[in-house]
């Protein structure tokens, strides 16, 4: 479950229909989580003694206190990214000042934490952040990920993200109004970079467990492209209403079905890919956390290698594919005439008993024939003399 922070105030108002919603969740378990990604320390949060079957849980996943501070992290990393004549030195140090690799560890390790609450505890967690548009989304989406091999698909990363991102509110026309090369002193505090943080930590996972996941970094560059800029409607308006009353889906075409034509899935495929059906448990050492490459730095690494590599891996995956299918007809066709000589050999040894048989009855016969004139002599000779 998600949720935007509890509106305590100075007072320490309570809400007992929230503290009812959250209790009657334990029919299953004695005790819940709560994970606060809005940082310790901060206002508005829960008191302790009207959740007391409810453990807090506080993982940060940065300075996040607007959307704007993310986009700001992501700014500071793409000056970084495009000053190609800074030494190595003063590249790493611009890269860690950035805070950007800082957000994505944080990202999943609150991830993980809700995950093994979930997987290892068996307990109902509820993730709350600021108005539970930005951090939460992030850190539900991917527990999903990481728990459901589903969502490792290409239909489940579209489903996950239509129903928690654009089904759920996000306001992708107000946070994606202005991008990272925008003067930071005209960004407004609503313009965020929260679904490029999402795409970067599933990045992550896809860099950690490569063959876990159906759909190659391509498919993550071309929903971080389109959300800013694209001629479907998918990523249009804040919310779903304001969709409806601008008529977007009349008006527009869906993001998804363009991404599932045949010959643009295609490229989007992984050729790597082995169905993984249990949870993936990522690494969150600082170690790695990687660069990613393919879109931060784009236009300063030359990305020909690493296409002719995937077209290499794609070849050798069909090659591998083709030869499995001849080995499959060859163990079939060994099958065969192993099944095969095992019935002649059968038949012969069928045969060779039915002629032993036969030799045997003959024999018998043959017994009984010169038995029976023995006996016939033996009973002639005893006759009496007239």
């Amino acid at each position: 479950m998600r949720s935007a922070q509890p509106l305590t105030g100075p007072s320490i108002k309570r809400c007992r229909a929230d503290e009812a919603i959250l209790n009657g969740l334990l029919i299953r378990s004695t005790k819940g989580f709560i994970v606060d990604t809005w940082g310790k320390g901060k206002s508005n949060t829960e008191v302790d003694q009207h959740y007391s079957l409810w453990k807090k849980v506080n993982r940060s996943i940065g300075n996040v206190s607007s959307p704007s501070s993310i986009l700001d992290s992501f700014s500071k990393l793409m000056e970084a990214c495009n000053d190609t004549n800074c030494s190595t030195d003063k590249w790493l140090s611009r890269l860690d000042n950035s805070g950007w690799l800082s957000l994505v560890l944080n990202s999943l390790n609150a991830a993980c934490v809700v995950a093994q609450c979930l997987d290892q505890e068996g307990s109902p967690v509820l993730i709350h952040g600021a108005k539970g548009l930005d951090s939460t989304l992030i850190v539900t989406s991917l527990v999903q990920i990481i728990l459901n091999p589903d969502c490792r698909t290409v239909r489940g990363i579209q489903a996950l993200i239509e129903r928690e991102w654009i089904q759920a509110g996000h306001p992708f026309a107000t946070r994606h109004r202005y991008g990272c090369y925008a003067p930071s002193q005209s960004r407004p505090k609503t313009a965020g970079a929260s679904f490029l943080l999402f795409l970067d930590c599933i990045y992550q996972l896809h860099y950690q467990f490569p063959c876990s996941f159906e759909f190659c970094s391509q498919l993550l560059i071309d929903l971080f492209e389109h959300s800013y800029c694209s001629q479907y409607g998918t990523f249009l308006c804040d919310s779903e209403k304001e969709r409806v009353a601008a008529q977007v889906y009349r008006r527009t075409t869906s993001l998804w079905s363009y991404l599932n034509r045949p010959e643009i899935l295609d490229t989007l495929l992984n050729p790597l890919y082995d169905p993984n059906p249990n949870v993936i448990w990522p690494s969150v050492a600082p170690i790695s956390i990687e660069v990613w490459n393919e879109l931060y730095l784009h236009w300063q690494i030359d990305q020909m290698n690493a296409k002719e590599n995937r077209e290499r891996i794609k070849a050798l995956v069909t090659q591998e594919k083709e030869l499995r299918s001849v080995v499959l007809k060859l163990r079939k066709q060994a099958a065969d005439l192993e099944k095969e000589l095992l019935e002649r050999l059968k038949l012969e040894k069928e045969s060779e008993q039915a002629e032993h048989d036969e030799k045997n009855r003959e024999a018998i016969k043959l017994e009984d024939h010169e038995e029976e004139k023995i006996k016939n002599n033996q009973q002639s000779t005893a006759l009496p003399l007239e």
